[in-house]
């Protein structure tokens, strides 16, 4: 069953949407956890929607960009007062500028999100509410109804693939200097976000195809720290290595860090890395990748980058289950 309702109280300042599914709470929140799914209904059809952040976690922050026919975009932010997976989650819902600071000219309001099992199947209620009646009127004008109804009438689709989620390392080109890579691994949370900051365990999977090893692996544990890997091909004796500096780190779940090739001049990238829990011990592993230049992502990919990170991800698999 689709959406089952939305519907305005101008009294309470409130906008309510349910809808009703034949699937789990599971499958239903990881609908709204997961940024690909996400991005499959979050924004009308003609306005599809791009997650360009998704820190899903108390005090974390989602960031998104929909955009129209004709290129136009429209971009927006939560920002997370609440999570309880796979009950609830509460977030301050914005707009945002193409440099996507907050856009103080339209009003922020508080979105909450609530899943509940139903003998059929599960139920979502999200109680979007607003800081004043100008508000609420200034949105509903805007088509925010409208909008949400034909956004949220898209999850039918996205809920009616059970599938698995593709195991296999992708690519996707977001824009000109962005890319974002995306891999589901066997591993909770934390191991996952130990996999990626305790050298004993780097070592033994960031390796790319077989026959390289990491003689170098310092790791930047605080804000503000360097860090520097430097691998060697055992048969050639080929050597190369990256380092950059920590940005932001939310653990388990987020971390921001420069990349530069070692002795390599010029700007290097910006990664975004974030981390989602899935069901039955998995974890989504989300990288963005934000270049100085179009010609350098595509520079950078052909190298066969990908290839190698899927490499790496089933060792990781491999060392996680050990």
């Amino acid at each position: 069953m689709p959406i089952v309702s939305i519907t305005s109280d101008p009294e309470s300042l409130t906008l309510t949407a349910i809808g009703e599914y034949p699937v789990s709470v599971e499958r239903l929140w990881a609908a709204w956890a997961d940024p690909r799914q996400l991005e499959r209904f979050w924004g009308p059809p003609a306005w599809p929607a791009t997650f360009t952040r998704h820190d899903m976690q108390a005090g974390g922050r989602s960031e998104y960009a929909m955009t129209g026919p004709n290129g136009e975009q429209a971009r927006g932010y939560w920002l997370y007062d609440a999570v309880d997976a796979p009950r609830s989650f509460t977030v301050r819902d914005g707009f945002a500028d193409e440099d996507g600071n907050a856009n103080e000219d339209l009003p922020m309001s508080r979105m909450k999100m609530s899943f509940e099992a139903t003998p059929s199947g599960s139920r979502f209620v999200g109680v979007t509410t607003f800081a004043s009646i100008e508000a609420m009127e200034q949105l509903v004008a805007m088509g925010m109804i409208e909008g949400l109804t034909l956004a949220l009438a898209q999850m039918d689709d996205v809920l009616a693939d059970l599938r698995e989620s593709t195991r296999a390392t992708q690519v996707e080109i977001v824009d000109d200097t962005h890319a974002r890579v995306t891999r589901e691994v066997r591993g909770a949370l934390t191991q996952v976000w130990r996999a990626h900051h305790e050298p004993e365990l780097i070592k033994q999977w960031m390796l790319g195809p077989d026959g390289w090893t990491m003689p170098v692996c310092i790791v930047a544990t605080e804000v503000g720290q360097s860090y520097r890997y430097e691998w060697e091909n055992e048969a050639e004796g080929a050597r190369f290595g990256f380092e950059g500096e920590l940005l932001e780190s939310t653990a388990p779940r987020r971390a921001v860090t420069t990349e530069q090739m070692i002795g390599m001049g010029g700007p290097g990238t910006r990664n975004e890395l974030v981390l989602t829990p899935r069901p039955g011990s998995r974890t989504q592993i989300d990288l963005l990748i934000e270049y100085p230049s179009k010609e350098l992502r595509d520079t950078i990919l052909a190298t066969g980058m990908v290839d190698g990170m899927e490499a790496s991800y089933a060792r990781m698999e491999a060392v996680l289950a050990g």
